[in-house]
């Protein structure tokens, strides 16, 4: 009780460390308007004096303290700096597309500055020019000369900040360098050797593991250090991602994979498991509909482990009284006391399929029909076993058992590589799909970011699953590759002598960043009130409904010519909707991983009177969109979410983009039960019990705070698995 009285009188602890920095903040406009009377050389003078001087200081601790003395005026010249860019109109060209400079500090992001410059984590809204607020501290700390290190999530925002922004670092004097995944490695060198360097998480690691694995000599090494980083969307990188191993690998010396020996065999299978479910899915429908709930649920159970996104299987758990018999036979079958019994009903299947943890497993009828003549061949020998036989047999000489071990070994390994081989091809078939994980481009599988919807050329699925895809997709199978270095986001960042982060929803992690990284996080107040209203999800019960809802919705603004950004999970969904709105004659614009290239065009028409945009997460970081003449009067950009993430983070950055800086705005997500969310983790018998409470007509929506709150209990019930970064 005293305490929350305190809180009240006192402000809460970040309400006081934002109190704490006024006289600072007083202090830098003092002096920036101090510097409106300098010439353009005097303050630019100022960059190469306190370069000089800190040169002079051996010790890194020095330099710091010295840092701390000079921030206001340092401060206060990147400030003065963009008043003299926005005043005098500059113009400039920012990844191919030509730009204006027309921003100067507010307060606010002079105070994210500071906390940046401390070590911390500033959380910005979603706005509020994190991205400017970023060139204070980074001048501030690369005047030691040891280079400041700016962290960004794409190859693309890495550019269009180092050409933005460099605009401002040139002019007071200093160099920009930018990391980009093509570059040669004495490119790459003269991007470190500036002052400050742009670049993604995965190309900084990636470097210094070539630089600590793989370079012999100083001079082949193109990374000088690791001072002061910037880590933007810190949450993203640094918890998100922060057990990613990213992987250096070369070319085996010998290639052992079979992926296109088994591929036929494989597809076969995947067609007869499919016919099997989808018999056992029909005898399901006659229990159901003889009343004979136990039986019909214990068979779409069975379809379930074998097929879990069987069409058949989606629609009858559309029905609350079947999708409870579903779920009571599933709970019934995972108790210790009937695991063989689960086994058994396994063994009725060609394989199984685990959803949640990504996995597949070859049945006893499925190793049968592999290979009739020898269904051992998928079984791994029991090696200890016959080693001993081997040791106790007399009649073999030292050199006839060791040959004998090395031929079992020989066995064993061929036969481990078949059944890895069969469960990656599985895997492919089963669980990614095509346009959704990856898309098929120059006869090359390309991998699609799930948190940014980008492409990432060049990098691969580790553990033989990128060939297995290859495989299903009849491209090229690329050689497999052996690991040469290795090293996790998480251990790579923690070499910096100083780090700090930028991020819109970084105080839900805030225990985190300080256990693993000692960062704290400070909330940056707004420069003007958030005027955004976020309405409720509506759920359906089938994806069809739902979209059928968003099309609708759609229709409603455009008529009133407002804006709307739809955002999506997936290129196909992006595709999907496009085909949709076609068919309405609703003019509209895509913006995912296939059409990346006219994205900032895209960006800069979003927030124009009667425009439709359909994004995947590409338009959910980073970018820009500015509101028409109008539209402010029409309600402002109004952000339509067609699925919940499995990362909150995302979903709250895709409502970000719109009601930027006091601009009016509104979001609202639609939800089905067929996504992928609600069904792996969307509490199966709560959401079986409104469905039943409120009895759903087709095409009817529940919309409620209370649903809000379990599709948030989803989110964080998603075991996300460790992804793997390779490069070559």
């Amino acid at each position: 009780m005293v305490g929350w009285i305190l809180k009240k009188i006192l402000g809460s602890k970040n309400q006081r460390e934002i109190r704490r920095t006024a006289p600072i903040i007083r202090q830098i406009n003092d002096l920036e308007q101090k510097f409106q009377s300098f010439s353009d050389d005097q303050l630019r003078g100022l960059t190469a004096t306190w370069k000089e001087e800190l040169a002079k200081l051996p010790m890194i601790e020095e330099q710091w303290k010295r840092l701390d003395e000079i921030l206001p005026e340092a401060f206060a010249v990147v400030k003065n700096a963009a008043r003299r860019l926005t005043e005098r109109g500059q113009t400039f060209t920012v990844c191919d597309q030509p730009m204006k400079w027309e921003m100067v500090h507010f307060d606010v992001q002079l105070i994210g500055g500071l906390v940046l410059h401390r070590g911390k984590i500033s959380e910005m809204a979603t706005g509020e020019g994190k991205t400017l607020v970023a060139t204070l501290p980074l001048y501030l700390n690369a005047l030691t000369g040891r280079g400041a290190h700016l962290v960004t999530v794409n190859d693309y925002l890495a550019r269009r900040d180092a050409e933005w922004m460099g605009q401002l670092y040139s002019f007071l004097g200093l160099t920009v360098g930018c990391i980009q995944h093509d570059q040669e490695p004495s490119v790459r060198r003269e991007q470190y050797a500036c002052d400050i360097t742009y670049g993604t998480n995965s190309e900084f690691g990636f470097d210094y593991l070539r630089d600590n694995g793989m370079a012999t000599t100083r001079e082949q090494q193109v990374q000088r250090g690791y001072n002061y980083a910037i880590v933007d969307e810190v949450d993203s990188i640094l918890i998100d991602e922060a057990r990613t191993p990213l992987i250096i690998s070369g070319p085996a010396t010998i290639s052992t994979h079979q992926y296109d020996t088994w591929k036929p065999l494989v597809e076969q299978l995947v067609r007869k498991q499919t016919m099997l479910c989808n018999r056992i899915a029909s005898e399901a429908k006659e229990a159901f509909d003889a009343g004979n709930l136990e039986e019909g649920g214990l068979l779409m159970f069975k379809v379930k482990l074998g097929q879990p996104r069987n069409k058949q299987l989606l629609r009858m758990m559309e029905d609350p009284e079947k999708r409870k018999a579903i779920d009571k036979a599933e709970l019934s079958f995972f108790q210790d006391t009937r695991k063989e019994e689960l086994f058994a009903l396994k063994e009725e299947l060609f394989f199984t399929i685990d959803e949640k943890s990504q996995e597949a497993d070859l049945s006893e009828q499925g190793r049968s029909f592999m290979n009739p003549d020898d269904p051992n061949a998928f079984v791994l020998p029991d090696l200890i076993s016959e080693f001993t036989e081997i040791d106790l047999n007399q009649s073999l000489s030292d050199e006839d058992k060791e040959k004998q071990k090395g031929e079992k070994q020989q066995l064993c390994d061929t036969q481990a590589e078949r059944i890895h081989n069969i469960s990656q091809l599985l895997r492919a078939y089963c669980l990614f799909e095509k346009d959704v994980q990856y898309v098929v481009e120059e006869n090359k599988v390309v991998i699609v970011d799930e948190y940014t919807g980008r492409k990432m050329p060049g990098r691969r699925w580790s553990d033989g699953l990128h060939q297995a895809v290859e495989a299903k997709e009849a491209v090229q199978i690329d050689r497999e590759t052996q690991t040469l270095a290795t090293i996790t986001i998480q251990n790579y960042f923690r070499l910096y002598q100083k780090l700090a982060g930028m991020t819109g929803t970084a105080e839900t992690e805030a225990n985190e960043f300080h256990d693993i990284y000692k960062l704290d996080v400070l909330v940056i107040p707004t420069n003007r009130p958030v005027a955004r209203k976020d309405s409720n999800d509506r759920i359906y019960k089938t994806r069809r409904e739902k979209y059928n809802a968003v099309i609708n919705e759609i229709k409603e603004c455009h008529a009133k010519t407002q804006p709307v950004l739809v955002g999506t999970v997936s290129v196909e969904a992006s595709e999907l909707l496009s085909r949709m709105l076609k068919r309405e004659k609703i003019p509209h614009n895509v913006l995912n991983a296939k059409y990346h290239m006219q994205e900032a065009e895209i960006v800069a028409r979003a927030g124009q009177a009667g425009t439709v945009t359909i994004s995947t997460n590409m338009a959910g970081r980073g970018t820009d969109i500015k509101l028409g003449s109008g539209v402010a009067d029409r309600g402002g950009l109004y952000v339509i979410g067609t699925e919940r993430h499995e990362s909150r983070r995302i979903d709250r950055q895709l409502r970000g983009r719109c009601a930027r800086q006091g601009d009016p705005g509104a979001s609202r997500f639609y939800v089905s039960f067929e996504d992928d969310l609600m069904r792996n983790f969307g509490a199966a018998d709560r959401m079986t019990k409104i469905m039943e409470r409120f009895g759903l007509e087709e095409g009817q929506e529940l919309e409620h705070p209370w649903l809000n709150r379990s599709v948030e209990t989803a989110q964080k019930q998603r075991r996300r698995t460790i992804s793997v970064i390779s490069a070559r």
